[in-house]
């Protein structure tokens, strides 16, 4: 049993979002704020971590990760800031 990570980024406060699922939240987290890899969160600059829930089964985790992601943005918004509400980069914290 590993365990593994759903995570928020975010552009800036209230701007783009952008739901992950991995088992390396550092390195993960790492790898978006240097722009290591191609695709959605690199081309609209998503590198702030302001969400993570913590998962031992990843089914669990993949599972929350598509429920999230099919979420209208408002109840993003809520759940974000229901955890973090000053919208701090988070990812100094897991370091």
């Amino acid at each position: 049993m590993s365990v593994c990570w759903v995570y928020i980024l975010c552009s800036k406060r209230n701007g783009c979002l952008y739901v992950g699922v991995t088992s390396d939240l550092a390195r993960r987290i790492y790898e978006h704020k240097q722009k290591l890899i191609e695709g959605f969160s690199k081309k609209y600059g998503t590198d702030k971590l302001v969400y993570a829930e913590q998962f031992n089964d990843v089914r669990e985790a993949i599972c929350r990760e598509k429920r999230i992601k099919k979420w209208n943005r408002i109840w993003k918004l809520k759940l974000i800031e229901e955890q973090n509400p000053e919208w701090k980069d988070l990812y100094e914290i897991i370091l």
